[in-house]
């Protein structure tokens, strides 16, 4: 969410709006807000009678706008918070009604709406209306080339010492459940000794990712051509095809080949335009450069047409019911011996 340390800096400094319309595809960053918002703007006396919490799906934005036009009974202020927003029954009526209260807010009420998962309707007069007074949020979901750069930086603001490759680890097998991240680093902080280092190691007892057998060790068996790791990585990785999602390690594999070709279209350049050119870590060139050696241009992009192949055998096309373990295993193969197979491309 943007501004979102602005948003609860004001909070926890009394400095409030009397609307709060939180909105968007990422409810992480609407939890949290709301979070502030329910421990910092009454205190835990006020809260008893000062503070009401409701849920869309059990309330109507008449009843809302009634407890919002209350004056409180005690204390300065009342907070009424409207959670799963994205519930409420708005049709005409509702709509005008929220925007005559919109427009004429009561000053000594917060009114927060949490409405998850989509947008508001940017054409709606409401949202015009929320917009104008900058009292509308939005919410949107960290894009996922951005997820190991937003799991770096929640470490680092939670003091957590990393190994170069755990934030991608992380992003590869949590996916972009923020909330899932948060938990985890949460629950890895409290195990962890005080300058320790988070590693794949921890990451593989207390997450459950193993060490050995992860798409990263696969990519690096491969990107050094060490068949026979390689072959018993996709072996083991194949046998746990929860942990190891067949579209994801497709996925991993073709950013990791085709940030091979950036490097030999880029050779000769410094690391670090290589690495803002790949989005990765200036730290993972040297990887890319001894991968580069394995993988002259044009087999890189054979690679690339072996993998759009596997994806749809994956899909069902062009293959009779092979499992993902098989596809694997078959997929692991060709790469390594991409030198002697026709491929067309």
């Amino acid at each position: 969410m943007k501004d979102l340390e602005l948003l609860l800096k004001n909070i926890k400094n009394k400095a409030l709006l009397p609307v709060y319309f939180l909105h968007g595809g990422e409810s992480y960053y609407i939890d949290i807000a709301v979070k502030s918002l329910e421990n910092d703007v009454l205190t835990e006396d006020e809260k008893s009678f000062g503070q009401t919490v409701l849920y869309g799906k059990d309330t109507s934005i008449p009843e809302i706008i009634s407890l919002a036009q209350q004056f409180p009974m005690f204390g300065e202020l009342n907070l009424i918070i409207v959670k799963e927003a994205q519930d409420l029954k708005l049709g005409e009526d509702e709509l005008k009604s929220l925007e005559f209260y919109v427009e004429n807010p009561v000053p000594t009420t917060v009114l927060v709406f949490a409405h998850k998962h989509k947008k508001l309707d940017s054409r709606k007069k409401i949202t015009k209306i929320l917009t104008k007074n900058n009292w509308i949020f939005l919410s949107e979901p960290v894009k996922d080339y951005q997820l190991a750069k937003w799991i770096a930086d929640e470490c680092k603001a939670n003091q957590i010492k990393t190994a170069p490759n755990i934030s991608h680890l992380l992003a590869d097998y949590l996916g972009n459940d923020l909330s899932r991240i948060a938990n985890e680093l949460g629950k890895l902080k409290m195990v962890m000794k005080e300058g320790q280092e988070l590693d794949e190691k921890l990451v593989e007892t207390h997450i459950g990712i193993s060490k050995d057998f992860n798409v990263f060790e696969l990519q690096k068996a491969l990107g050094n051509k060490n068949h026979a790791a390689a072959l018993r990585i996709a072996f083991f990785m194949g046998k746990s095809p929860k942990t190891n999602p067949f579209p994801m390690i497709i996925g991993n594999l073709y950013n990791y080949f085709s940030n091979i070709i950036i490097y030999h279209t880029m050779h000769g350049q410094s690391p670090q335009v290589m690495a803002a050119a790949m989005n990765v870590n200036p730290y993972f060139i040297k990887d890319f450069a001894e991968s580069a050696r394995f993988y002259p241009l044009k087999h890189a992009t054979r690679i690339i047409s072996l993998l759009r192949e596997a994806d749809l055998k994956n899909k069902g096309l062009g293959a009779n019911q092979i499992d993902d373990a098989e596809l694997l295993r078959e997929l692991t193969y060709k790469i390594l011996n991409v030198d002697r197979l026709k491929v067309s491309v």
